[in-house]
């Protein structure tokens, strides 16, 4: 929201009051004076006129979690465990998921009350590659480097899936890295070669990795270092 729309609807001061209050000065953003009327404000930062308060700062969350299977990436379900459920956090139902995993896969999940900033992560436009490790039932044939890159035509949503790597490490193992996230991507690509994954666990997301200290189940918050790597 902008600054002056924020400052005009409190106590009703009108717009033409507002934009006088904020280029006198009067009008503080987190502590910090501003007096552009146009300055975008959000519902994480504190906003004071005068002494009083407009808005007070809401908490912003940014929490990652190491996903065990079997737990549902949702807010609620009425049957299974979910990863909410998880976290022992007062704030816990403000979040929502940024980038889901299915209930059998495994690892790094990102949970925040921030949608700009999920939007941003998550949005197949940012190209923010997401690394998977994945084990199948066959052998991965040859051509399924290339198969990957080129990428693959998902019917009914008539879309072409965008390049992703794949890297054999075994004949059953590869590690997999997207730069968007289809619904049952892997899976689906990999189906189309002959393979079924048997185990699919994501160990990141663009610079931030899984910690090998983060047993399944466990959150934290993100550091202000963990944040920037995203």
């Amino acid at each position: 929201m902008k600054l002056d729309r924020l400052i005009a609807k409190h106590r009703f001061l009108g717009r033409a009051e507002a934009h006088r209050c904020i280029t006198a000065g009067r009008v503080r953003v987190d502590g910090h004076v501003v007096t552009e009327n146009q300055h975008e404000v959000d519902r994480f930062m504190q906003v004071r006129l005068d002494e009083e308060t407009v808005q007070q700062a809401q908490r912003a969350l940014y929490l990652m979690l190491h996903k065990p299977a079997g737990v549902v990436s949702a807010t609620r379900d009425a049957d299974h465990v979910t990863v909410i459920d998880l976290i022992d956090d007062p704030d816990r139902e403000s979040l929502h998921i940024a980038g889901r995993l299915d209930r059998a896969s495994t690892g790094l999940l990102l949970l925040t009350n921030d949608g700009r900033w999920s939007k941003r992560l998550m949005d197949a436009a940012s190209k923010v590659p997401k690394t998977y490790l994945v084990v199948v039932d066959a052998d991965i044939p040859p051509d399924a480097v290339e198969r990957f890159a080129a990428g693959m035509e998902f019917q009914p949503e008539g879309i072409i899936t965008l390049p992703a790597e794949l890297s054999l490490l075994s004949p059953r193992q590869a590690r997999v890295v997207l730069h968007e996230g289809r619904h049952h991507q892997i899976k689906r690509m990999l189906g189309r070669l002959g393979c079924l994954v048997t185990s699919l666990h994501r160990e990141s997301i663009g610079g931030l990795s899984l910690p090998d200290e983060l047993e399944p189940g466990s959150w934290r918050a993100l550091t202000p270092e963990e944040m920037a790597l995203l």
